[in-house]
């Protein structure tokens, strides 16, 4: 079995289904949508060459920018520039992407090869928000502007600003991890990048992350921040587990 944790065959058509649903978009062109949701370590690792989602990524972020751009600049006329930009950095986060994205249930339905997959892959924010990204180009694609900005609105629709203002912040997992140590070793986490290869439109960047503690975790990403933010992810996890086997309330993480 290729991805023991992803769903196959019929509960793949039904999930998928269910994705449908959820976007408001009924494809015409369903391969535009298996090509939004296979990662290029799938694709490295049974042969498919360049048939992965990265270039509906960049398509998607395009989709995804103008349609909460123009989503905010509607809601609230009266709204500076400023304060409109605040709004949509939050909103298309990597944090709020990857939980949009698990709200649609992309975790189970991308395809990843045995390497990111034994990573942790299925639960990265960063994998996870460009799967979102590269579904949205998909849409756009089969349907034009309209039908996506139309699936954009779905996916954010409890989750759009209610007024003009300052809005809560969502931490980033090395933001967390930081505050996470500072509280229970009164220091910081320390990064360092360890390599990085492959060619240059595809290169993995390896990084090592020590607690003060000593615990160390490594972590590999498209850019070494990516690879910086699943150390961090790690260490969350670790420090969670940790204190929930002492009894202790713990980190939030």
């Amino acid at each position: 079995m290729r991805n023991s944790h992803a769903i196959n065959g019929a509960k793949a058509a039904e999930a998928r289904a269910a994705l449908e649903k959820k976007l408001g978009h009924v494809f015409d062109r369903p391969e535009l949508l298996e090509l939004a949701l296979t990662h290029s370590s799938w694709s490295n690792e049974y042969g498919m060459g360049q048939k992965h989602n990265e270039r509906q990524e960049f398509l998607g972020d395009a989709v995804l920018e103008l349609s909460v751009s123009w989503e905010l600049f509607c809601r609230f006329p009266e709204a500076r520039e400023g304060e409109l930009t605040k709004m949509r950095a939050l909103l298309v986060s990597t944090v709020s992407l990857a939980q949009r994205a698990r709200d649609l249930g992309l975790h189970t339905l991308i395809k990843l090869g045995k390497g990111e997959e034994n990573q942790g892959g299925r639960s990265r924010d960063a994998v996870l928000s460009d799967a979102l990204e590269a579904v949205l180009a998909a849409v756009y694609e089969d349907g034009g502007y309209e039908a996506a900005r139309g699936s954009v609105r779905r996916i954010f629709a409890a989750h759009w600003p209610q007024t003009v203002g300052k809005q809560p912040r969502l931490k980033d997992n090395k933001t967390r991890l930081q505050e996470a140590a500072l509280q229970l070793f009164k220091e910081r986490p320390a990064y360092a990048q360890l390599a990085s290869h492959g060619p240059e439109h595809a290169k993995v960047f390896e990084v090592s992350l020590r607690l003060p503690d000593g615990r160390e975790f490594l972590a590999s990403g498209s850019s070494c921040k990516k690879a910086e933010q699943e150390a961090a992810r790690l260490a969350l996890e670790a420090l969670k587990a940790a204190a929930s086997l002492c009894g202790e309330p713990g980190t939030q993480a």
